[in-house]
């Protein structure tokens, strides 16, 4: 994301459309009068509910609040990969009080990220990483909420450790970038699979593959703003509102109506996180 380029303009509307992950707070939203300006936005284009999403516990507590706030705000709860050295007894028992709030939605956004030991200051190991994942898969089984997966680099490993945790009955995997065998795998496992930007840009060919092969009952649609923001907007900051021009880009991929497809990923959510 860049500083130097201007936000996208308002796309089409497209509706009905639920952004499946997003980080308010990240996008600049501070309280319940600068998250309403960021959901309006967004509800001008068709989205009309979101996903905050935190990794880190102030990130957790704040998108709880959000979810409070604003009843077209939901909140998913966890420690990113990165940041799982910084579960303690404290951080634990506060989790899981956010976990079982009724606006939290999933457990999220949790999992393993190989990408950033030993390049990221204070970033967690790899052992402690897979130790926490198991943690947030028992949390999502006992607040009975889906999983929401963070994955890079680390196919192998994310599967193995669903498996031999047994994984919640909804597992998410937000922001897909694997190729299409990793997303077979998953399909045949009964996972979801969330797309977001990256999804429209041509030198994504393996995600792009990927998307091809995901049946319509295990889809999903996210922003991951502020990052990823959709071709031909990439580097520009990325919000809600921009998550038309992603489906439609994926819409394009698949050989869907756009419209239709929202209608089929608005069900999807819906569903998956009981909203």
């Amino acid at each position: 994301m860049s500083a130097k380029r201007s936000a996208p303009d308002l796309p089409e509307p497209l509706a009905p459309l639920v952004d499946a992950h997003t980080h308010l707070d990240a996008c600049g939203a501070t309280d319940a009068e600068s998250t309403a300006v960021i959901v309006d936005r967004a509800e001008k284009v068709g989205v009309g509910r979101v996903v905050t999403v935190a990794d880190d516990l102030d990130a957790a507590r704040w998108a709880v609040d959000a979810a409070h706030w604003d009843p077209r705000v939901f909140a998913a709860v966890a420690l990113h990969p990165t940041r799982a050295n910084a579960l303690d007894d404290e951080a634990a028992a506060e989790l899981e009080r956010l976990a079982a709030d009724p606006r939290t939605v999933a457990v999220g956004e949790t999992g393993l990220d190989y990408y950033w030991p030993g390049k990221l200051e204070g970033c967690a190991d790899i052992e402690t990483q897979i130790e926490v994942f198991r943690w947030h898969i028992d949390l999502a089984k006992r607040v009975r909420k889906p999983l929401m997966i963070h994955n890079r680099e680390a196919d192998h490993d994310l599967l193995t450790v669903l498996l031999d945790e047994g994984a919640p009955a909804t597992v998410i995997f937000h922001c897909f970038s694997s190729d299409p065998n990793m997303a077979m795998a998953c399909v045949d496992e009964g996972y979801v699979l969330s797309f977001s930007g990256n999804v429209s840009f041509k030198n994504a060919h393996e995600v792009r593959e990927a998307a091809k092969v995901v049946p319509d009952g295990q889809i999903l649609v996210e922003t991951d703003a502020p990052y990823l923001t959709p071709h031909p907007f990439r580097g520009a900051p990325n919000e809600s509102y921009c998550l038309p021009y992603t489906v439609r880009a994926l819409a394009e991929l698949r050989g869907q109506d756009p419209v239709e497809l929202a209608e089929i990923t608005t069900a999807n959510a819906r569903r998956f996180y009981r909203i």
